[in-house]
């Protein structure tokens, strides 16, 4: 099936056919399950400039999954973390059609033998987000939304639902190492939330929101890679997400983006808000 998406350019109307998603999400799967879990508490790693860890496993799923879209979409940029940023921040600025892949997110969780990592890949047209897979090797969990048209698990709808916690009774999920000292300090002190949780997946957590599983979510700085798919998925799910600031989440940039995510509209406002404050070091 050929999925279109309309774009519209000066007085008329472009129709761009989008990759069919069963045969993305069939890449996906496959490569996971024959190069990343098959590797999984049977490799090293090393360490890589920016102090991030790379595993054999990323490195072989990088190479397959970048061949296979090659082969099939070969007028389709390809940019994945495991490039050098020059040659990152050039396929932003010249790409009109983009795929930008993290072939193995929570690798520090793969290679401590936690088994909480993921596969994501996005398509970016034009500088929007129209495909997003995130897939789960271990608990055989595909999340996949193509823009105006939803988002699915295991092609079974995901929709975001008001969860009737109140912020003092809700679980977030918080990256507090990238977090401002400010804000970070007033999370500690003076909690907002009944309890917290890192599961150290960032493509995870993004999927889990749209999920509804947790009712908070907030990172400070987050790569394009890792948020790409998942702002796709919260947004189709119907959840509710923008940066600690206010503005909106996915932007073409290698700067990372802080995030506030919750499924929750009336929790949402009032996430974001306590936020914004300690941020700002406001009582």
């Amino acid at each position: 099936m050929l999925l279109l998406v309309a774009t519209k350019l000066h007085k008329s109307i472009a129709i761009t056919v989008l990759p069919d998603l069963d045969v993305l999400k069939n890449i996906i799967r496959d490569t996971a399950n024959d190069e990343i879990l098959p590797r999984f508490n049977c490799i090293d790693y090393n360490i890589k400039d920016d102090g991030s860890i790379v595993t054999e496993a990323d490195l072989a799923a990088n190479t397959r999954i970048r061949q296979a879209l090659l082969s099939l979409y070969p007028d389709i940029a390809f940019l994945s973390e495991e490039m050098e940023l020059a040659e990152q921040e050039e396929l932003l600025q010249s790409s009109k059609k983009l795929w930008i892949l993290d072939p193995l997110d929570g690798t520090s969780n793969f290679s401590a033998g936690l088994p909480l990592f993921a596969t994501s890949l996005a398509l970016i047209v034009d500088g929007e987000v129209q495909i997003g897979i995130t897939y789960d090797v271990n608990k055989d969990e595909m999340f996949s939304a193509v823009k105006g048209k939803g988002a699915y698990l295991n092609d079974q709808p995901l929709k975001c639902k008001t969860s009737g916690f109140s912020l003092d009774k809700s679980i977030a999920i918080i990256d507090f190492k990238r977090l401002e000292a400010n804000l970070r300090q007033q999370l500690i002190n003076s909690r907002p939330y009944r309890s917290q949780r890192n599961i150290g997946a960032s493509v995870l957590e993004l999927a889990w929101m749209a999920a509804n599983r947790g009712q908070l979510y907030l990172h400070g700085g987050m790569k394009i890679w890792d948020l790409a798919a998942g702002s796709l998925l919260v947004s189709e799910a119907g959840g509710y997400a923008a940066t600690i600031e206010g503005d909106v989440v996915f932007k073409l940039t290698m700067t990372p983006q802080s995030v506030v995510i919750s499924p929750d509209k009336h929790l949402f406002d009032e996430w974001q808000s306590y936020v914004l404050k300690a941020s700002n070091n406001e009582s």
